[in-house]
């Protein structure tokens, strides 16, 4: 028979790879384990720089793929060399579109620094100019001659009123003419008052050229002092930013913007008086505008600063909601009411990355409201434009900004599973165009030397980086063999890089209790041990209740129509193998194979057609000559939940020979696979764990040496048992057969022959085969002596 050897059971990792004694004499890794085929598209999409070869990372979470993404990039990244910083400032003509200036990387945080220096300097400057004596004479003098002037023209024109018995007089309205003596002036008399309304008429017409003259002095005056003020404030301000011009002459938004300070600054004079009480108030600034701080439309508001990059910046952003991404302008409360300025403005992810790379988890980008959109937007129309936030756009009293947009040179990874993909791929033609490039990762890799090495720098890596105890050689190797079993592969290890750092991380545990210096293979083992038996609290009343006979599976008995089926069970954390009694039932009939879990809703559509493929084996194998005429009915015994998957299938089909031969089948041995039409013995997943389920069932009720499994031959290369179930195997406790066929199977399984096909048609006397097909041929005979009865008992 086909038994396994205990060295095919596990592929033991020899420690003859290692030339080293412990994981501290191994350089910890720096790039990405195993995966040559992603490294090099992501190398392809980040060097590429044409528009929309933004990569995807494709692949199953616990690979690793976020820390070995981020590390890859990193290092890229320092080649690309910094970015550039970028600032919001005040527009002066129109202050709710701020003004966006670029600035060579580090150079933004200086020139916020050298303008705050600039505003103090001036402001203390022009605070002591305004104070001093010398600026006050000057005013005064200007002043003095404006009144000598007004008093000059008033005076002349009083006296000539007052020779004519007139007089002029302030009143609410203004200057007035009227006359010296109030009874005359009630006189009716038209030939005494006749010449004097004409005088006053006449000085009345001159009073109003006067208070014309007067005013026109008075602008004149006003025009002075304030040329005089802004002759003062340029000559204050204009070196210093001519300084500051030419410092940053590279930059020419910037020397714009400085022009645009200084004539602001000038058209602003009482910016500057020292009484701050009048200065908004006489200013063109609306103090609801400003704030408390008249001089905060000079500010600087640094949204992204490279000054301390080591490269091109790595952005990786855990909450993608819109405004984490595009930025937000924020509102305070002023007077009543939410207002902003460009100083409220706040950058997002895409700011912050510009010019370097932005890294999002698709599954938390597509589950922000309108992230999404916003990110496919920016990215296509190659800019981020900052917009009000939705929330508080309708909101009473806001006041809102729309500043300007910001070119946008940023490659975005996004990282995701495959699912994800598929579905943008197929519904969202704009996914198309703006992420031309694929890096999947694999979950498994080459269990090569080289690899292995590579492997044990890694576990060197994460005992650096996290202060663990270093790995011995036979704790490195109890490590690899785990990961081929993570892998289900002999000849692969596992990429699922979290599970085996959890696993490191609990040996080291256990390694420091035993008072070790290093984690050795027994650390391992304890710590596989203990995570068991942390999870299997349902394993373990799943046995005892096989035990105490309430979930019916024998062990040791024959029995016809009867066999031990596997199946996995996982619940969270917990994953396990499971015995299930599969039995068949015949008749004579013509329903044909009848799957009790389908008609009972119990059936998934993968075990529908395992089932449906048993008829046609049988058909074909045992009675293709003859019609059949058989009502098989196949069922799970005592299984109330859906069964699903066609790894039972060749249980079911060996059940369904044992019942139509008669022949009974060792209850000792529980079988898996997958079957075809022809009867080829197809590979199943969860293996390790069938085998491993129905070794403990066994075990606890006591090895007979009678007992094991039987799997599919191309199974055998999977396998990874644990090392209990390798000793009793070693020790003929426990079997492992291995099958191509049904015919192998099922002679394993009754220790009959299974029959070929004579010359004739048909098979070997006595053999499993003939005694099936002459139970079909007597089933066929039966039905047609039936049918041919019932139909004479009609005539």
């Amino acid at each position: 028979m086909p038994e396994l050897h205990p060295t095919n059971l596990r592929e033991v990792c020899n420690d003859s790879y290692f030339s080293f004694e412990s994981t501290a004499d191994v350089e910890p890794i720096s790039g990405i384990i195993g995966q040559a085929r992603a490294v090099r598209s992501l190398e392809f999409g980040l060097e590429i720089q044409n528009l929309g070869f933004n990569i995807y990372v494709a692949g199953s979470s616990g690979t690793g793929r976020l820390t070995a993404i981020n590390s890859f990039i990193t290092q890229h990244a320092k080649i690309k060399g910094p970015a550039s910083d970028w600032c919001y400032v005040q527009n002066f003509t129109n202050p709710i579109n701020p003004i966006a200036l670029e600035l060579p990387s580090g150079t933004g945080a200086q020139f916020r620094s050298d303008m705050r220096i600039l505003v103090d300097e001036i402001v203390s400057r022009l605070a002591k100019t305004f104070e001093s004596e010398d600026y006050h004479r000057h005013r005064d003098t200007i002043a003095q001659n404006f009144v000598r002037q007004r008093d000059e023209l008033l005076s002349n024109l009083q006296n000539e009123a007052n020779q004519n018995g007139l007089s002029i007089q302030s009143t609410p309205m203004g200057l007035s003419i009227s006359p010296m003596d109030e009874d005359a002036q009630s006189s009716t008399v038209q030939t005494d008052t006749k010449p004097q309304n004409q005088i006053r008429g006449q000085l009345e017409d001159q009073l109003k050229q006067l208070v014309n003259q007067v005013r026109n002095a008075e602008r004149i005056t006003n025009n002075h002092v304030k040329e005089m003020d802004r002759q003062i404030i340029l000559g204050s301000i204009e070196p210093s930013i001519s300084e500051l011009e030419e410092k940053y002459s590279s930059v020419p938004k910037v020397k714009q913007y400085l022009t645009d300070v200084q004539t602001d600054m000038t058209s602003n004079v009482n910016l500057f008086r020292s009484n701050p009480q009048d200065t908004q108030a006489q200013a063109k600034i609306p103090a609801s505008q400003e704030g408390d701080d008249p001089f905060r439309r000079y500010d600087i508001n640094l949204i992204v600063d490279n000054s301390q990059s080591d490269g091109a910046p790595v952005i990786l952003e855990v909450n993608p909601t819109v405004s984490n991404l595009i930025g937000i302008i924020e509102k305070e409360s002023r007077f009543g009411s939410l207002l902003t300025d460009f100083t409220l403005i706040r950058p997002g992810a895409l700011h912050r990355a510009n010019g370097g790379y932005l890294i999002i988890r698709i599954e938390d980008l597509v589950s922000k409201p309108g992230a999404w959109d916003s990110l496919k937007h920016c990215l296509k129309e190659r800019s981020v434009l900052l917009e009000e936030s939705p929330d508080r756009m309708n909101l009473l009293g806001t006041k809102g900004l729309t500043p300007k947009s910001i070119p946008l040179d940023v490659k975005t990874i996004l990282i995701g599973d495959v699912a994800h993909y598929q579905i943008l791929y197929a519904n969202d033609p704009v996914f198309l165009e703006l992420f031309k490039v694929k890096a999947e990762f694999d979950d498994v890799m080459d269990r090569s030397q080289e690899n292995i090495i590579e492997f044990a720098s890694f576990v060197s890596m994460l005992c650096s980086k996290e202060g663990l105890q270093h790995v011995s050689r036979d704790g490195l190797c109890k490590l690899v063999e785990e990961s081929s079993r993570i892998s289900e592969d002999q000849m692969k290890l596992s990429t699922r890089f979290a599970e085996i750092s959890d696993l490191i991380r609990e040996a080291n545990y256990w390694s420091k209790k035993d008072g070790s210096s290093l984690i050795q293979s027994k650390h391992v083992n304890q710590a596989q041990k203990e995570k068991r038996d942390r999870s299997d609290l349902v394993r373990d009343k799943v046995l005892d209740m096989i035990n105490r006979e309430i979930l019916s599976i024998d062990t040791e008995s024959d029995s016809v129509g009867q066999i031990n089926g596997l199946a996995v069970t996982g619940l969270g954390d917990l994953k396990f193998g499971k015995p299930n009694r599969i039995t068949v039932s015949v008749s004579t009939g013509k329903e044909g194979f009848i799957d009790i879990e389908r008609e009972s809703n119990l059936g998934g559509r993968f075990h529908t057609k395992g089932v449906m493929i048993l008829g046609g084996y049988i058909s074909d194998k045992l009675a293709y000559n003859f019609p059949m005429a058989i009502s098989a009915r196949i069922t799970f015994e005592q299984s109330y939940n859906e069964v699903d998957g066609d790894s039972a299938s060749s249980a079911e089909l060996y059940a369904i020979l044992s019942r139509l031969s008669g022949l009974p089948i060792n209850q000792g041995i529980a079988v898996t696979g997958s079957v075809n039409q022809m009867g080829k013995v197809q590979p199943i997943g969860g293996v390790n764990d069938k085998i491993e389920g129905f070794f403990h069932v066994c075990q606890n009720r006591g090895l007979t040496g009678m007992q094991g499994v039987l799997i599919p031959s191309s199974n055998v290369q999977h396998l990874m048992l644990s090392e209990e179930v390798v000793d009793a195997v070693a020790k003929g406790t426990f079997h492992i057969y291995s099958t191509e066929t049904i015919d192998e199977g099922i002679e394993i399984l009754t220790g009959v022959k299974a029959g070929n096909r004579l010359a004739d048609g048909s098979f070997e006397p006595s053999s499993v085969n003939d005694l099936a097909s002459q139970t079909l041929r007597i089933m066929s005979l039966d039905m047609r002596d039936f049918l041919s009865g019932s139909t004479s008992n009609l005539n």
